[in-house]
């Protein structure tokens, strides 16, 4: 059964204006935006929405003010649109947009900083290091553990991402995530299952959906395995005991929260063999929306269609700078 607490109606459409769906953008995940919008774009249109594609990547900002949309929908992922630069632009535009504001989606794009603020306020996740090129990566072996995982903290959709299990690979590992970003985070490697909880709303109205469970190939859920291939099996809702289910969604709406998002984003958490005990990874304040996307998975898991879900997210579309 649906949880939308205010149903579309065919009159509101022309209540939302001329609509803007931003996708392409020029970051690393630009191959899924594409995929994202259309799908976000069909939807809203079959709504009776007057939304029309704009791709930033491709489109001055000028360009974007001269459209004179009424709103936008974010349905870029990474650098440029996921990381508050597209957000603090369409602030000083006045375009009211989808999603978090423009600290919350940097902090959020930056994996290093969202650890920082989820330790402090007491919410678990993988112990870690930062790593420049002066760092001791056998010191870091030695304290986090073999294997372990190596990231740019500022790409998403696992790129740059790798497993290592054998010191001897560290420098290779480091070398492929310094490649893509400026810092490089070593994460202790968490031996268990893979979880999504995907949240809507904003500060105590926000809200879990169903939690889809990632089951991928040898649990390689890389790029190719994410919106490539059918081989990753997704569970929704997961198979979970009611109580870890609940903890679980409780400490992912308060990751949310501690970051200060709103609208609508996806936290990945990992659920510990050992103890069950769940650890949070990281948010996506601009998840997917594809065919294989995990936030429309756990929405019709809810009975939200698609549409819908579109739908909903876009009525929250706002600026979030008073003044």
């Amino acid at each position: 059964m649906s949880t939308i607490v205010n149903p579309f109606n065919a009159q509101d459409a022309k209540a939302f204006g001329k609509v803007g769906v931003l996708f392409g953008g020029r970051s690393a995940e630009r191959e899924v935006s594409n995929m994202s919008g259309a799908g976000v774009l069909a939807a809203l249109q079959s709504k009776g929405i007057d939304a029309h594609a704009f791709d930033p990547g491709q489109r001055s900002l000028a360009e974007l003010a001269a459209e004179k949309f009424d709103r936008v929908f974010i349905a870029l992922h990474g650098r440029f649109g996921e990381d508050g630069s597209l957000q603090g632009a369409l602030e000083l535009l006045g375009i009211p947009y989808t999603g978090s504001g423009v600290t919350a989606s940097s902090v959020g794009m930056d994996k290093i900083t969202t650890k920082i603020v989820w330790l402090h306020q007491g919410l678990p996740t993988p112990r870690y290091a930062v790593l420049n090129a002066q760092s001791d990566l056998d010191t870091v072996a030695a304290d986090l553990g073999l294997p372990l995982i190596v990231k740019p903290p500022h790409e998403g959709s696992t790129i740059g991402i790798t497993k290592v299990s054998e010191a001897a690979a560290f420098k290779a590992a480091y070398d492929t995530a310094a490649a893509l970003d400026d810092s490089v985070l070593a994460e202790e490697f968490v031996t268990g299952r893979e979880f999504t909880v995907a949240i809507l709303g904003s500060g105590a109205t926000a809200r879990a959906l169903p939690i889809v469970e990632i089951v991928a190939p040898e649990g390689n859920y890389d790029y190719q395995n994410k919106y490539f291939t059918d081989d990753t099996k997704y569970f929704c809702p997961a198979a979970l005991p009611d109580a870890l289910a609940a903890e679980m969604q409780r400490i992912a709406v308060e990751a949310y929260r501690a970051l200060g998002c709103e609208g609508w984003g996806r936290v990945d958490v990992l659920l510990r063999e050992r103890d069950q005990k769940p650890f949070l990874l990281e948010v996506n304040t601009s998840p997917g929306m594809t065919s294989h996307s995990l936030v429309p998975m756990a929405a019709r898991a809810e009975g939200i269609s698609y549409e819908d879900l579109c739908v909903e997210i876009l009525r929250s579309a706002r600026l979030k700078m008073k003044g």
